[in-house]
């Protein structure tokens, strides 16, 4: 078995091998993609900046570059995942199943109530940043500035004044006068503050029916001189049967979309 597994694990490097000088290839070959691809309207290409001279080209494909990377993390930060992430995991540990439901099964549930949560958010951006832009009625820094305000609105909403008002101090600036005035470097702090304070309330709350089986379970394991058998062996059916009946895993989708719509 060890050998089988040194085996595939040479055949894998040698796969891996061969992706990145095809990525390479690709690269090179980017000239003879973009002009192509300007022969050809249906074809699909990367037409790249050829004045390398020019430092703003180069600092234009590095911004390209790590709003790409960075994006997706930007992006959770900035809606509701985080609170949602956190509380599935308080309840995964106030019920005592180790890692039942698995990590992907969390991550992918969070995931699909983050976009049910932030659907009407995300259709205003697209109504009023994202179509005018794809319609050339608007230029990218007026698109930019128009996806910021459904978001700003949304982060608002779930921000507690007083982390505001902390960051808004930290910050050394001018008390905004206006929503619009208030900066993001500034809002997105105290937004994440504010949903990990949330998110732990709501854990908080999970965790005490589940604390009180436990402590029932406990209690009567001892009166009934049985010490050395574990309590959790015995509470996790109960805490089941308990979630099962009460339709926790509806009741819990329920309560988080309807805490973002307040």
């Amino acid at each position: 078995m060890p050998l089988v597994s040194r085996l595939s694990d040479h055949r894998r490097a040698a796969w891996l091998r061969v992706l990145a000088a095809a990525l390479l290839g690709l690269l090179l070959l980017g000239d003879g993609t973009a002009a192509a691809a300007t022969a050809d309207p249906g074809s699909i290409g990367v037409t790249l900046p050829t004045n390398g001279d020019d430092p703003g080209v180069t600092l234009s494909l590095l911004g390209v570059f790590t709003l790409i990377t960075l994006g997706p993390s930007i992006l959770i930060m900035m809606t509701g995942f985080a609170r949602i992430l956190i509380v599935l995991s308080f309840l995964r540990q106030a019920l005592g199943t180790a890692q039942v439901p698995p990590n992907q099964l969390l991550v992918g549930f969070a995931l699909f109530l983050t976009l049910f949560v932030m659907g009407p958010t995300f259709e205003r951006v697209n109504d009023t940043a994202v179509q005018p832009y794809l319609a050339k009625e608007i230029g990218a820094k007026e698109a930019v500035e128009k996806a910021q305000v459904p978001l700003r609105t949304f982060m608002l909403r779930q921000t507690g004044r007083s982390e505001l008002a902390m960051f808004v101090k930290l910050s050394r600036e001018p008390a905004p006068r206006t929503e619009a005035d208030l900066k993001l470097t500034t809002l997105i702090p105290a937004f994440m503050v504010s949903e990990v304070k949330t998110a732990f309330q709501i854990g908080f709350l999970i965790y005490v029916p589940f604390v009180i089986i436990d402590m029932v379970v406990a209690s009567t394991l001892m009166s009934m001189g049985m010490m050395m058998l574990p309590p959790a062996m015995i509470s996790l059916p109960f805490k089941l049967l308990l979630f099962v009946l009460v339709d926790g895993w509806a009741l819990l989708a329920q309560n988080l979309v309807a805490g973002f719509n307040t």
